[in-house]
């Protein structure tokens, strides 16, 4: 919040001065609300900050995951490093594009799985637009409830077999309703294709370069304010 705060008092200074800056901050100095006032200096930095840590956790969660999941299911290792190796042979120059990306048919099914099983949103508020029972409870209409998103991802009614790494299940596209990692609807989270690109460069760097092993595969986890092991994945990694 501080760095942000003192490159907000610079750009001040020159807020209706065309400058070279077209960036987020930027937009959100000039950014108007419903009422057509000007953001306050407190509005632009808490949505600054919210979209870095949005962007960074989303991110790092599933990599981290990527790790845990590949290293747990050396089958799947297997075919993302022999598709990601193929692909390397046919690009120049060390930075893989996206359109390369979108011919990594299996690796993308690999982010899906492993976004699905992170859980990177805990949960998401939604607003009761009628009268609902659901297991015995009854919930009035206008009543805000908080929807549990493992809940969703890990219910076999959605998946089958759950909480098994298994990318092929990505063959077909989860029951409407089922699938909320980055939200839906108008709210949907704006950097969620992203995440999913962020990951599969790293998994193509990651295998084609590197092998690993975890080293406590039985750790504990913990849930909150997400699941993750209690040791953070602590690999042993050798370059290939």
């Amino acid at each position: 919040m501080s760095i942000f705060k003192v490159e907000l008092e610079k750009r001040k200074k020159n807020l209706n001065v065309e400058t070279g800056e077209k960036d987020l901050m930027d937009g959100l100095m000039r950014q108007k609300n419903e009422e057509g006032k000007q953001l306050s200096e407190v509005e632009v930095l808490d949505n600054m900050v919210s979209l870095v840590v949005g962007g960074y956790e989303s991110t790092t969660l599933s990599i981290m995951w990527a790790l845990f999941y590949l290293a747990k299911y050396p089958p799947v290792l297997k075919k993302v490093r022999e598709e990601n190796v193929l692909v390397r042979k046919n690009f120049e120059g060390d930075m893989i594009t996206n359109y390369e990306i979108s011919k990594l048919k299996y690796t993308n099914k690999v982010v899906e799985e492993i976004i699905r099983l992170a859980n990177i949103s805990a949960f998401v508020f939604r607003i009761v637009h009628k009268d609902v029972e659901h297991k015995g409870y009854k919930i009035p209409k206008g009543w805000k409830v908080i929807c549990w998103l493992r809940y969703l991802h890990e219910n076999p009614e959605n998946f089958e077999d759950p909480l098994t790494f298994n990318p092929d299940r990505w063959d077909e596209k989860p029951k409407s309703g089922t699938f909320f990692a980055f939200g839906a609807g108008k709210r949907v989270c704006a950097g969620n294709m992203l995440a999913r690109l962020q990951v599969a460069i790293f998994l193509h760097h990651l295998v084609v370069g590197y092998r690993w092993e975890l080293v406590n595969p039985n750790a504990k986890m913990s849930y909150l304010p997400n699941p993750k092991p209690v040791d953070g994945v602590e690999i042993a990694i050798t370059k290939i």
